[in-house]
């Protein structure tokens, strides 16, 4: 054999054995959840119709999850891609404040976050500065906005507030996210399109995992007051 094709022949079986390990450097170790997420955004798109007027991009906050956890999830329909971050909770949804959501409610007063499709709508410069105000689409939602349940900014939802009290701190109800993080929502989720918030349990690997804790639905009863109903897990 010549010395050339010799070469030839060990430059090709190195390029061979070099494939494998660039295919599986760019494996998506979230892709199994991604797929999960993607198909509810579809799904959730065709049950509201009309409501949405931008279809590209969805948000999902999954509170199923912890408020360590990276549980909001800009879902881009498009590129199919997913971009996940922090999320807080209403503090009527955590009294105890340990980091897991265990009531929703749409009852004004509350201070509990709420389940259901919304749609988002423009910015507003409010309380908390630019916000996204939000309007309820289910019965679950529905007084999203004469609660002022919206999307703002908050310094108590950060990567770093997680590092030091391991969990995030808690909203009056609102999808609360660190500044950073909220520039993206104001950017990619506002004017028209979808955010949905349940227990949908989907962890980073793409397994479900269930709440250590009971999850309710608090709401008037015919009396006057409230009561808990078991909050029916997301289909």
């Amino acid at each position: 054999m010549k010395r050339r094709d010799l070469l030839k022949g060990t430059l090709a079986a190195g390029a061979a054995m070099a494939i494998p390990a660039r295919l599986f450097a760019q494996v998506n170790p979230t892709a199994t959840r991604d797929a999960k997420l993607m198909a509810i955004a579809r799904d959730e798109l065709a049950r509201v119709g009309s409501h949405i007027w931008r279809r590209d991009i969805v948000g999902i906050a999954d509170f199923g999850l912890h408020s360590a956890e990276r549980r909001f999830h800009f879902v881009d329909l498009e590129n199919e891609r997913v971009a996940s971050y922090h999320v807080s909770h209403g503090s009527g949804s955590d009294s105890e404040h340990d980091g897991w959501l265990k009531r929703y409610s749409n009852i004004e007063g509350s201070e509990a976050s709420s389940r259901g499709a919304f749609m988002t709508r423009s910015w507003y410069k409010g309380k908390y500065g630019t916000s996204i105000r939000l309007d309820g689409l289910d019965p679950t939602n529905s007084n999203a906005l004469p609660r002022a349940i919206v999307m703002h900014q908050a310094n108590y939802a950060t990567p770093e507030h997680v590092a030091r009290f391991g969990r995030l701190g808690r909203s009056n109800g609102c999808f609360a996210m660190g500044p950073e993080q909220f520039d993206r929502a104001l950017i990619d989720l506002s004017g028209g399109r979808l955010l949905l918030a349940g227990s949908y349990g989907i962890a980073e690997g793409g397994s479900r995992i269930a709440p250590p804790v009971a999850q309710y639905d608090l709401l008037h009863n015919a009396h006057g007051g409230t009561v808990e109903r078991a909050s029916p897990p997301p289909v």
